[in-house]
């Protein structure tokens, strides 16, 4: 979940392969394919990119391109009603986190499993896209996980300065303004791309536990337990990157998250600003190339070897192990 970010300038980005891949429901998306030689190693892996809430996967395409430089095929994509995968119109167009996760990011797998078969599959999670990609039936496909500022926008987890007026801009009036047009027209107040209306509902209603808030659509009359199963399938490991001036991806909220997967052997590193000779980073800056010598070499590193840099900067947090999500805060 996210404010609007910058835009990320495109120009003298080697152009990436378009792809339109059909979901199991029937929806077609957009996604975009930076592959290596057919001559490569075989045993390098595919990197799948997922998106925060309403960014555009074209906000990844640096980050994207620095992974293909170094030896990796990627798949970026856009959510159903976002960026390429938008349909005509947005207004009652029903789309959720849980179609995001259980459709949408299970194509972008099941493409990755049969274009490159027998290769393994590792995942670049942005804010949401490190929750969602739990609802994925084929979850248990993959081998490592980098997330960046990954919770799923409980707001008791907001940061204590910010919170409530992130509560009232996100989870009051946001859905007011979606229920009133259909769908969230983010794109006019410059806060992040149009969003689908059942995104909103998801956002605004999160709780301690996700999945005890009402839901519609496709899920409605699915219980928490079948909603969740496939979290606990995840045995990725995975490396939570969070950074200290980030005001939704708190201590709590990328705790919170971490504990819906308790197969998943996770490390936490927390990142202050100051470490990497910067006064700010936030919720979005991570992807800017200006951290491509600083941060970058930090997920890279884990997606090569599973761990973490020598002299890497920040604090790896202490973490409670196999604890209900729901259970502080």
């Amino acid at each position: 979940m996210s404010a609007r970010p910058g835009a990320v300038p495109n120009a003298g980005i080697r152009a990436p392969q378009a792809l339109s891949l059909r979901a199991a429901d029937g929806y077609v998306l957009g996604a975009y394919l930076w592959r290596q030689p057919a001559n490569g190693a075989d045993e390098r892996s595919v990197v799948i990119v997922n998106a925060a809430t309403s960014v555009r996967c074209d906000y990844y395409a640096r980050f994207a391109r620095f992974l293909f430089d170094r030896g990796f095929d990627v798949i970026t994509y856009d959510y159903r009603g976002i960026g390429s995968s938008r349909p005509h119109s947005l207004r009652h167009f029903e789309a959720s986190w849980v179609d995001w996760g259980r459709l949408d990011f299970e194509t972008m797998l099941q493409y990755a499993l049969r274009a490159f078969a027998g290769r393994p599959i590792d995942v670049v999670a942005h804010s949401i896209g490190g929750f969602i990609l739990g609802f994925a039936p084929s979850a248990h496909r993959i081998r490592r996980i980098v997330t960046v500022g990954a919770q799923h926008a409980y707001w008791r987890d907001y940061a204590p300065a910010a919170r409530y007026k992130m509560l009232v801009k996100w989870h009051v009036f946001m859905p007011a303004v979606a229920a009133l047009f259909g769908y969230f027209p983010g794109q006019r107040l410059g806060w992040l791309e149009d969003t689908p209306r059942g995104v909103v509902r998801d956002w605004s209603r999160a709780g301690k536990r996700f999945e005890s808030a009402p839901r519609r659509g496709a899920a409605a009359h699915v219980d928490g337990k079948e909603l969740m199963r496939h979290f606990a399938t995840v045995t990725a490991t995975t490396l939570a990157l969070s950074i200290t001036d980030d005001e939704f991806g708190t201590v709590p909220a990328i705790e919170r998250l971490l504990r819906y997967f308790p197969h998943s052997p996770a490390t936490h590193l927390r990142i202050a600003p100051e470490s990497v000779a910067q006064s700010r980073i936030g919720h979005f800056a991570f992807f800017s190339d200006s951290h491509e010598a600083t941060l970058w070499p930090i997920a890279l590193e884990w997606l090569r070897y599973g761990r973490c840099p020598a002299n890497v900067p920040g604090t790896i947090m202490a973490r409670s192990a196999h604890l209900d999500p729901g259970s502080s805060g």
